[in-house]
């Protein structure tokens, strides 16, 4: 998962709406969002690795949700690190609060490659910055993290940030159409070479990679999501891209008659 925007309103009907992209190799095999055979988990799996980026789950009669982007470094990557997608499925499986796991997995994050993560237990969303080991609350309202620091004003994420807010605007307090979500990670206007980032990438490559949808040779934006959390219900969108295009859509629901009511 490489850029997410969400916007978190606890206590009303619409506490939670996420929309993100996943950018990886096309090679790197996957399956597209699904009800997990033996588990609560509903997400796209990492076939090379076992994990998923993104994923939802009904533990305990609450929602739970994770999500994870990798920091993008030019240096230090380690090909002998442990995954970072099972990061993602040990906190669906599990029924830690997002305190309480972040709290564990503080021991442990230095021993993955650099990541952000997201965690939701139905009541609580909390940030993580492996780079950092900083734990966190997020905010009420909008938050966005690509790959870097949380909210770094990157040009795709400030400018999705931007129009997710607007697109929020119109739906007050209730579901937003999906199309007009997706809409918005479809967005593959590039960013002018003024305002890219310095990350150690060539100037192209920097170029290619500051589109919100990503279409290079062999990379791409391989799943474009939207997951909506109400005070009754739940939804999780999938499109699903390979090499060619779009390659199909995935929806779950989730009913949940006691999640987040409103006080």
């Amino acid at each position: 998962m490489c850029l997410i925007t969400l916007n978190w309103q606890p206590a009303t009907k619409m506490p939670l709406t996420l929309a993100a992209n996943r950018d990886e190799f096309y090679a790197r095999p996957a399956l597209r969002l699904h009800r997990w055979p033996d588990s609560p988990v509903l997400a796209g799996q990492d076939l090379q690795a076992g994990g998923t980026w993104l994923g939802v789950a009904q533990v305990a009669g609450a929602v739970r949700l994770a999500a994870l982007t990798n920091y993008r470094a030019s240096a230090g990557h380690r090909p002998d690190a442990p995954t970072r997608g099972h990061i993602t499925t040990a906190f669906l499986n599990g029924t830690m609060s997002a305190p309480a796991y972040l709290d564990t997995l503080h021991a442990a994050a230095s021993s993955y490659n650099p990541f952000n993560l997201i965690v939701f237990d139905g009541q609580v969303l909390m940030g993580y910055e492996s780079r950092h080991l900083r734990a966190f609350v997020l905010p009420h309202g909008i938050s966005a993290v690509s790959n870097a620091d949380f909210n770094t004003p990157w040009p795709k994420l400030a400018r999705l940030r931007h129009d997710f807010e607007q697109t929020l605007a119109r739906h007050p307090g209730s579901f937003t159409p999906e199309n007009e979500l997706f809409k918005l990670l479809a967005n593959d206007a590039v960013a002018a070479d003024s305002e890219l980032p310095e990350t150690g990438l060539s100037r192209p490559k920097e170029r290619e990679l500051s589109a919100a949808f990503i279409r290079t040779p062999g990379y791409g934006t391989r799943a474009c999501s939207v997951v909506q959390i109400g005070a009754a219900s739940a939804s999780f969108t999938e499109r699903s891209f390979d090499g060619n295009g779009f390659n199909g859509e995935s929806r779950e629901r989730l009913s949940l008659p006691a999640l987040n009511n409103p006080s």
